[in-house]
């Protein structure tokens, strides 16, 4: 059930939104973490929405929760983009988030595992390449089901 604050929060956050161009296009409050943490999701519609854009949005969003005092007790704030926390498919997405923190899923078991969680160094046509604790893994691209960013790192 969504928290009775997120329509306010989404009256707030619009205009904000759309006055840096950008979109809301989610908002989720995740009460049950101490603090709270309070994530609003946007989009940039006129090109792929970065991290600029999240600290623009981030910035502006604060002065206006502050102002409002609409959660009074102390909270997070995170501003991403759907973007940002979905799955790496093309080889761009591969090449922007060289370095981040990933979680790579396997069809089927190789050196005897299944999930690799580590730092994405890259891809090439055979193999997809993990930092994982200082060391080079290597998992052939034909095993992998999925690529996705780790959200916890």
């Amino acid at each position: 059930m969504a928290h009775p604050l997120i329509p306010q929060i989404i009256e707030l956050a619009t205009p904000v939104a759309e006055q840096l161009q950008l979109e809301v296009v989610g908002v989720v409050f995740h009460t049950n973490q101490n603090p709270p943490v309070l994530r609003i999701d946007i989009r940039n519609p006129q090109q792929d929405t970065g991290l600029n854009d999240c600290e623009r949005m981030s910035r502006a969003i604060e002065a206006t929760l502050d102002q409002t005092n609409i959660i009074p007790d102390a909270y997070v704030l995170e501003i991403s983009s759907p973007g940002i926390s979905r799955e790496l498919k093309g080889d761009r997405e591969f090449i922007s988030f060289k370095g981040f923190a990933v979680i790579v899923s396997a069809t089927s078991p190789h050196k005897g595992q299944q999930e690799w969680s580590g730092q994405l160094i890259r891809r090439d046509d055979t193999t997809l390449y993990l930092n994982i604790k200082g060391r080079e893994v290597e998992i052939p691209r034909s095993l992998v089901a999925k690529v996705q960013l780790n959200e916890r790192h």
